[in-house]
Order: structure tokens, then sequence, then C-alpha cells
């Protein structure tokens, strides 16, 4: 389907407003809090400073200062890995639209905390704020593409899921904007700076009430099809999508023949064990290809790198808008067209190239001053094949992957592996860079390698496919001449 095609089956209904709503709240909020704190992070401390001053009357030990200003930075991750624990909780028992209503309130519930903490002088209540905003991000981010992907039809299911990449990527050009000096990164406002985001979470509280469920949710595991037609139609315009209450209807025999999963369950499941370990090792990889450090540490980056200091803020607020060209892009021209695998595999081999070169001019930036330059170019270079390759596509991959009732559990498994290795990261990183200085991109460009050997042998391609046809491709996987149809098949024998 063209370009035109998919943007004209957005606008017949309240699909694309729906999934604005869904971004704003979902995604979009991870995407500043990554980028946000970065601002503010020297005033805070100085606010960590003044507030130990006032209660003790002496100065704290830089060691203490460090300690407080750590748990700040890596409570967040922390939060996340409890939110994307709770997503088969909350997002079963009270379904997709109100367990994001619930987010969006937990988020709101941050920012008071975070905005009171200032006068209360508490640096306490900062760590608070930052659990809950990364439960809300953790619990957000995945109920957010779990929704998309039961509200699109198999056509533009690709796209669709896409936009959480591109709000996610729009989060860290608000992050960005919002903390320049310019706006509100002043000392006077680095608590305002940071509640931000819940301006678009009270939106979406007020909005989403009023826009449908989603649709799958609503046939295969509510069993109402009256509504989830008239969900269907308002969604995407009237039409009788025979196709998509066809893959509804299999999937729901399916699910009868098989019960929902609790991800220990899953875990202990043959039958999905391809899907979960393309998943994790996507994740993982996507992690430890370097994106998630150069997001946080990007200023470090770029001035070890030898960029002037004053450039610096102005060039990773660049870095954001190309994430968010380059996600547009690959939703609207490249994911229907090209497929999911090429994107994979192209992506990881583009991007440990880019790493590797990043390595050499780091060692030669004192030799020419346009050296730090080519640096940042090469950077950029990276970030658009990320964001048009693994990072655009791992959210559509994922609600591909699994039918319904192993969804959530999928995605409790895969969001605590992904918080966990965000949390690992943050805090190993700075010492990774002291240790290795700029070899510690060779590790990314190895784990870049080894993930784009790993999608162009063993990735099957599930552009245009339903879940049960992308079932089957997994359990088809061959390694050692042996697949697990032929296991299921030699025990059926027995």
């Amino acid at each position: 389907m063209g370009s035109f095609q998919q943007l004209k089956q957005l606008t017949r209904g309240n699909a694309l407003f729906l999934i604005i709503i869904l971004g704003i709240g979902g995604t979009f909020q991870n995407g500043y809090h990554i980028t946000g704190l970065s601002s503010p992070s020297p005033y805070i401390q100085r606010f960590i400073n003044s507030s130990w001053y006032d209660r003790y009357e002496e100065p704290p030990p830089p060691q203490t200062v460090t300690m407080i200003w750590s748990l700040i930075v890596s409570m967040y991750a922390v939060g996340g890995l409890f939110g994307a624990v709770s997503v088969k909780l909350i997002s079963g028992r009270f379904g997709r639209k109100k367990a994001m209503i619930s987010n969006s309130i937990i988020s709101i519930a941050a920012a008071g905390v975070m905005l009171a903490s200032k006068q209360a002088k508490s640096y306490e209540m900062i760590i608070v704020a930052r659990i809950l905003y990364g439960f809300s991000a953790g619990l957000g981010s995945s109920t957010h593409v779990m929704y998309l992907g039961e509200i699109a039809p198999i056509k533009i299911r690709g796209a669709v899921t896409l936009t959480s990449a591109t709000f996610g990527s729009l989060g860290k050009v608000f992050g960005q904007f919002f903390g320049l000096s310019e706006i509100l990164g002043r000392e006077d406002l680095w608590n305002v700076v940071l509640c931000v985001p819940a301006f678009f979470s009270l939106v979406q509280v007020l909005v989403l009430p009023f826009l449908p469920e989603a649709p799958r949710y609503l046939f295969i595991e509510k069993g109402d099809e009256k509504a989830c037609k008239k969900a269907l139609q308002s969604l995407w315009g009237q039409g009788d999508y025979e196709q998509e209450m066809d893959e509804m209807l299999a999937e729901q025999a399916a699910i009868d023949a098989a019960p929902p999963k609790t991800p220990l369950q899953l875990l202990r499941d043959r039958t999905v064990r391809w899907q979960l370990l393309t998943m994790s090792i996507i994740f993982w990889s996507n992690q430890l290809s370097g994106m998630s450090t150069i997001s946080t540490f990007s200023f470090d980056i770029f001035l070890k790198a030898g960029l002037p200091r004053d450039q610096i803020r102005y060039v990773t607020l660049c870095l954001g808008v190309f994430e968010i060209i380059t996600s547009i892009t690959c939703g609207l021209l490249m994911i229907e067209h090209i497929g999911r695998r090429p994107l994979f595999w192209g992506g990881y081999g583009v991007m440990g190239a880019s790493l590797v070169f990043v390595t050499v001019t780091l060692n030669l930036k004192d030799s020419s001053e346009w050296v730090p330059y080519i640096t940042a170019s090469l950077i950029i270079l990276f970030i658009i094949f990320f964001c048009g390759g693994p990072g655009g596509t791992t959210g559509t991959l994922l609600s591909e992957l699994f039918i319904q009732s192993d969804r959530m559990a999928a995605f409790v498994l895969i969001g605590s592996q992904r918080w966990f290795f965000f949390a690992l990261l943050g805090l190993v990183f700075p010492f990774l860079i002291d240790a290795l200085d700029s070899y510690c991109f060779v590790l990314f460009a190895c784990m870049c390698l080894l993930a784009s050997l790993y999608t162009f042998f063993l990735l099957p391609e599930t552009k245009g496919k339903t879940l049960l046809e992308i079932s089957e491709e997994f359990q088809s996987i061959t390694v050692c001449g042996k697949s697990f149809s032929d296991e299921i098949k030699a025990a059926t024998r027995r």
C-alpha cells in the first residue's frame, strides 16, 4: 500500500486522532524523560547541596552528592522495570484504554511531587517523582505499542505501530528543546522543565475516554463482537472488515486451544521459544548498540569528541530532529514496502560500521579542527539508521510475533529485559568510557554486527502476514538441519 493510501485510510475515521492521543501519553513521555534530565542536571546537584546545608548546616561530602544524584538518575529505570512488570496485571484487568488513562494520572501525580520538591527543599521528593515517572514510562510504553497493534488493519499494521517510535523521538526533541536556556533550561525553572510531560498526560486523560477501545481486545478478550465492529468502523470508517474479523476468529480458535499464559509459562512454552529469543536478542542489541548511551550521554560524548561546549546543545537538538524525520520516513515509505527484515539487518550493519569510524575519528580529534564535525556526522548517520531500522521497527515486530493469549506475558518479559539493560548501561557506561575511552564504541559495533548476522539469517519476514502465519514461520526456522516443526512431527509419530 502506497504512502498516499496509508494516509487516506488513517483519516477516514478517528484512527489518526487516537494514534496522536496515545502517542503523547505513551512513548513520548519516555523520550522526554530520557533527554529532559540532561539540561537541569547541574542545577539539581546544586539544589542537593543547598538542601543538605539547610538541614545540617554543613556542606555535604562530594560522594554523598554523587550518590544522591545517581539515585535520581537510576531510579527512573527501576520504576520503569516495575511498570513493565505491571503491564499484564493492569492492561489485562482494565483494558488498554483505562490502563493508558490510569498511567497518565500517575504521570500527573509524579509531576506534582516534582514541582513541590523545590519549595519543600527535598531531594527525596525528586527521587520519588523519578520512580513514578519511570513506572509510568514502563507501563505506558508497553501498553501504547500493544494498543496500536490491536487497532491496526493488517495492511498498515507496520506503519501504525511504528508511530510509537516517532513519538519517542518527538519526546526526546521536546526534552532537548525545553531544556535550552532560552526556554526553560534555567536554574529557577529546573523543576518546571521536568514537569512538561504532565500537560500531555492531562490532555490524554481528558480526551481518551471519548475514543474507542482496541477492537482486538474487545473481540478476543471480552467476547463482544458488536463493540469490536463498532470500534473498527469508528477508527477506520465504514466497512465490513471481513479480513480483520476472520483473523481474529482464527486467533480466538487458537487461544481456545491454548489459554492465556503467565510470563513463567510462556518461558516454558517451546512453541514460542524462537519468538522470545529473537525479541530478546533485538532488545539486547538495541540497548547495547550504543543508542541509549548516545541519547543519555550525548553532551559528554560530543565534549570528548572536541566540539565547542556552546554548540553541543544545538547539535543534540539536531539529533532529535533527525530521529523524528527518519521515523516518519520509515513509517510512510519503507516499512510496508521494504519489509521488516531488511530494515533490521541493514540498519545494524550500517550502525556497526558508523561506530567503527567514530572510534577512529575520536582518536584523531586533535589532528584537525574539522574532525569533531566528522564524528558528529557519523553519529547522525548512526541515529538515522537506528531510527529508520531496528529502533523504529522493534515495536512493530513485537506486536506481530505473539498471539493475543501470549502477548501480555511477552510484553512483561521483553519490557523487563529492556528496562534492566537500560538501568545497567546507565550505571556502567560512565565507568566504561573512563576505562576504555573511545574504544568503548568498538564493543557497541561488535554487538551491532552480531545482531545484523542474526536477523539476516534467522529472522523471517512478517510483512502482510497474519499472526498465526508468522507463528508458523518461526516454527519452521531451521538450525543444523532441524526445525521445531520437525520435532513436533517426530513427537507425533512416537
